[in-house]
């Protein structure tokens, strides 16, 4: 079979020049689509320049792909290869990603806007601590022995991989969610068929060179860069599909699982949007309040589905609060990703950009109150100032819909009871934050906000042992921690009979 070519990709601001593959990565190879003569252009949204063009893969394309996941998952991989290999295997991932973090980082930077430092130091150091912890779970999967009867019987389980699971990631951490995907399917035993946004697919294709040179038999990790109603759809509907994996929209989410129960019934976690709350307490420390505030709804420049977008101030300290808010947001740099000073870059892309602006339109036209950014700027490339809007009622759409940039609406609040009442008044159930001195508050809060995280006196930090997802409209299942490996088992029981007779008929 011919193998797809390659481009080199220069970076204007360190030189740097990155060879990146074009083509389909399928056992172990990267290869041209069977039928498919479209491409997918990789934009800068610093520039609105393009990248590189990629190719888009068919539906008949996602097939070739599973069939070789189910190839390895019978032969290679599955329960063929001990949890030790794949503990070293996904060692020496880590070990690769670890060597390659800056060009990695230059290369996200390019294709999704994000600062290179950020890139490197948080997605990517995140990246390979979440390979190796979940390298240290993969000869861990253990079972139960219980008890039936002592004399003639014993029961027990084994945590079988579920098979050739569809994960589908999103453009925001393209290669943060690609880690968070791969890692626990690979630790039990499970082959994959990675479909990368169509924004973002050049980073899931250089992590793709990885897998070969980490060793993995061809056919465990597959990427088919795809439109998400070809290649999304494709894996949701395959008969031959034993799980889907996505983040993204809460819309996207809900064709994912009606295309999952309508084919072969495939297992499926999802993890989709939010409208966090994030309560500031008059007992709170306001300064540290604040910078955990920005940190909610600026990191990522807003694009993060746990962002908490809808801040809730109690009256008592709102003046002062807001002005060390204010303060703070306006100091942040929003800037080209290769730029050192900048902490935010643009927004991913003009759709994107334009969403952002109409939800700031719509903010000003149904009464809010901009108190800093929510002006375009001149020039190219997709930038959004912080934009912070006050005097936000429940009626506003900004106070209800996930806009996914840095636009935060703040609402007063006199009681605890009100502040709750109005963090639980959405659809999604995401994260939620509070900030408070008073400990029994700080219970009390935590335990009746709706969410499937909820930070206490700090906002949006993760860690790979700790669980993540969501409630109502923001998803099921968990990823991180060890709830995640249930995500990608099944339990079976063997139940041994060692010494009872059967008489029959009985």
């Amino acid at each position: 079979m011919s193998s797809a070519p390659t481009v080199e990709i220069a970076v204007p601001k360190t030189g740097r020049k990155i060879t990146v593959p074009t083509g389909l990565f399928i056992n172990n190879q990267f290869v041209p689509s069977v039928d498919s003569t479209e491409t997918i252009e990789c934009i800068n949204p610093a520039t609105e320049d393009v990248i590189a063009s990629v190719v888009a893969g068919s539906a008949a394309d996602i097939d070739r792909a599973v069939a070789a996941a189910r190839a390895a998952f019978t032969t290679t991989w599955g329960k063929h290869a001990t949890g030790w290999e794949r503990a070293r295997l996904l060692h020496r991932l880590a070990d690769l990603v670890e060597r390659d973090a800056q060009e990695l980082a230059e290369l996200e930077t390019l294709n999704n806007g994000k600062p290179v430092r950020i890139a490197r130091d948080f997605d990517i150091g995140d990246s390979v601590a979440c390979l190796r912890y979940y390298a240290g779970w993969a000869d861990k999967i253990a079972g139960q022995s219980l008890e039936v009867d002592n004399q003639t019987k014993i029961a027990f389980t084994r945590h079988d991989p579920i098979g050739v699971c569809g994960q589908i990631i999103p453009w925001n951490y393209p290669i943060n969610m690609w880690s968070w995907k791969v890692a626990p399917a690979l630790a039990v035993g499970c082959t994959i068929v990675m479909k990368p946004s169509e924004l973002t697919p050049l980073t899931a294709l250089k992590l793709s060179e990885l897998i070969v040179e980490a060793g993995f038999p061809p056919g465990v990790v597959n990427t088919v860069p795809s439109l998400g109603a070809v290649g999304g759809a494709a894996l949701s509907a395959h008969l031959d599909v034993d799980k889907v994996a996505f983040t993204g929209s809460t819309v996207t989410g809900r064709k994912i699982m009606e295309a999952a129960a309508k084919s072969n019934l495939k297992k499926v976690s999802l993890e989709l949007g939010g409208k966090s709350p994030h309560i500031v307490f008059e007992s709170a420390d306001l300064e540290q309040a604040a910078n955990w505030a920005c940190l909610g709804i600026l990191y990522n420049t807003g694009q993060d589905c746990t962002a908490g977008s809808r801040l809730f101030v109690q009256e008592s300290i709102y003046d002062k609060f807001m002005a060390a808010l204010i303060s703070k947001a306006k100091a942040l740099v929003v800037a080209d990703g290769f730029d050192e000073k900048a902490s935010g870059g643009p927004v991913v892309s003009k759709v994107q950009y334009d969403k952002i602006f109409k939800y700031i339109s719509l903010g000003k036209e149904q009464g809010a109150t901009i108190l800093t950014g929510g002006e375009k700027r001149q020039g190219k490339g997709f930038f959004v100032d912080p934009t912070i809007f006050a005097n936000v009622t429940p009626e506003m759409k900004i106070f209800q819909d996930e806009i996914f940039g840095p636009v935060l609406s703040v609402t007063k609040f006199k009681t605890e009871e009100e502040a709750v009442a109005l963090a639980n008044n959405t659809t999604y159930g995401l994260g939620a934050g509070l900030h408070s001195n008073d400990a029994n508050q700080c219970m009390r809060v935590a335990n009746e906000l709706e969410a499937g995280t909820v930070w206490v006196n700090q906002y949006n930090i993760l860690y790979n042992n700790v669980p993540f997802g969501g409630k109502k409209q923001s998803g099921i299942g968990r990823e991180l921690g060890s709830y995640a490996l249930d995500e990608y088992t099944s339990v079976k029981a063997v139940q041994w009979n060692f010494g009872e007779k059967l008489d029959f008929p009985f």
